[in-house]
């Protein structure tokens, strides 16, 4: 039947035409009632759209989306951070990596001044930073900004630092340190707890980390003083070893690999793919002899004539003056060899409240960590760095979830002064 105001059909048309023409009237109409305007979408517009290859969106730019209308840059911003509003707050959690703790921020934090007096358990209970690296990162840059300091490692951000990991031969702990957020400034300040909730367990890799955190400070955070391919090096046709080994504590993992492959060892070096080594690991440290590279590189102690090659090549990489001090070390009764099978187990630690006197004990890497007497740097004198002093806000970490202490200027000037008397290794004993 014919509804009131339809127009009847053509003549000649087929029941079932008429029958898909009613339908498709009536679905127009529910579309329109659906959508509330006149513009009707398509059915390809109405599908989400996924990723592709090729399309308008970046793989990257997924976790940036969200953000991308509400939050301002900040940088622009003179004012101090104590007079920052939520949203500029807010933007600067987002360029530290937090953006997970942006909707907290909006509701608990009136301004910056909120933020800075805020203590590691408001951290926890407001913004709910329930990680204690992200705490210990936002802690850090706090203090940053309260003592008004510029520095370089607060300028290497998280990113940077995967990148740091496939240049000393870490690549498995990317995802972790990317997870928890770690840069440039939290490496300078990067305890051996800090590393165990990293899941970093082998006592090898601590101590590669430890000596590629000490070419950075030596190197001033420069983030790229590392060198990842072979130069215009008239080494090893001349057979010259390199000025105080300063140039060799620069290689990355992959440069000592292209090294190896110079000196006719090119079987044996992808073996060094995600072992730690690197040139720092080979200057700077005293237990790293030409014995644990060729334990590393898998060469059997049979093969004599080969271990003896590359102990030749080491010698005149690492010169002859470091590997004196190395056979000194070797000889002390307290030595332990490296071992790449060697774990890393948490301390025990008591309820008694420690003394004042070590608060450097518990860092990966010291600050009063000696450099060999052969190395000759400028602004160095027997391992303490006269250009590169520990910052004013140098921080107590016994763990990662505890309060950050600001010390006193002049207790830090009369420690560095005793620290630059030292001039023997300090041997970190494997546990």
């Amino acid at each position: 039947m014919m509804q009131r105001g339809e127009l009847p059909p053509p003549p000649g048309t087929p029941p079932t035409e008429i029958r898909k023409k009613k339908k498709g009237i009536k679905k127009l109409f529910v579309r329109l009632k659906r959508s509330g305007s006149t513009q009707i979408a398509s059915d390809d517009e109405e599908a989400p759209m996924g990723f592709q290859r090729g399309g308008r969106l970046r793989a990257t730019a997924g976790a940036r989306l969200g953000w991308s209308r509400d939050i301002k840059s900040n940088g622009d911003i003179d004012m101090p951070f104590a007079k920052w509003d939520t949203d500029q707050v807010a933007a600067w959690l987002h360029e530290l990596g937090l953006s997970q703790y942006v909707s907290m921020c909006r509701v608990s934090v009136k301004n910056g001044a909120t933020l800075l007096e805020a203590s590691p358990q408001t951290l926890y209970s407001e913004l709910g930073v329930k990680n204690p690296l992200h705490r210990k990162k936002l802690l850090l840059a706090l203090q940053a900004i309260s003592k008004n300091e510029k520095d370089k490692m607060g300028e290497l951000d998280y990113t940077w630092v995967t990148r740091w990991l496939d240049d000393i031969g870490l690549p498995q702990y990317k995802d972790s340190f990317h997870e928890a957020r770690v840069d440039g400034r939290m490496l300078n300040f990067l305890t051996v707890d800090d590393l165990l909730s990293l899941k970093v367990t082998s006592a090898l890799h601590h101590i590669s980390i430890m000596r590629g955190i000490q070419c950075l400070r030596l190197n001033h955070f420069n983030p790229n003083c590392l060198r990842r391919r072979p130069t215009d090096e008239v080494w090893p046709i001349m057979m010259e070893p390199y000025e105080s080994g300063a140039e060799v504590m620069l290689w990355s993992n992959h440069r000592v690999m292209e090294w190896l492959r110079s000196v006719d060892l090119a079987e044996y070096a992808p073996n060094l793919r995600g072992s730690g080594v690197h040139g720092a690991l080979m200057v700077l440290e005293p237990r790293f002899l030409a014995d644990t590279l060729a334990a590393l590189l898998c060469i059997p102690p049979t093969k004599t004539l080969l271990r003896r090659h590359l102990n030749t090549h080491f010698v005149s990489l690492v010169t002859s003056e470091c590997q004196a001090e190395k056979r000194e070390i070797e000889r002390l009764p307290t030595f332990v060899p490296l071992n790449s099978l060697a774990k890393i187990k948490p301390k025990k630690r008591a309820f008694t409240r420690k003394k004042r006197g070590g608060e450097d004990e518990d860092y990966l890497c010291p600050f009063d960590t000696p450099l060999p007497s052969s190395m000759k740097l400028d602004g160095v004198i027997n391992g303490a760095s006269t250009t590169n002093k520990v910052p004013s806000y140098l921080t107590e970490v016994r763990s990662t979830d505890m309060v950050h202490k600001q010390r006193d200027e002049i207790n830090q000037d009369v420690q560095t002064q005793k620290h630059s008397q030292a001039i023997v290794y300090r041997i970190i004993p494997c546990i």
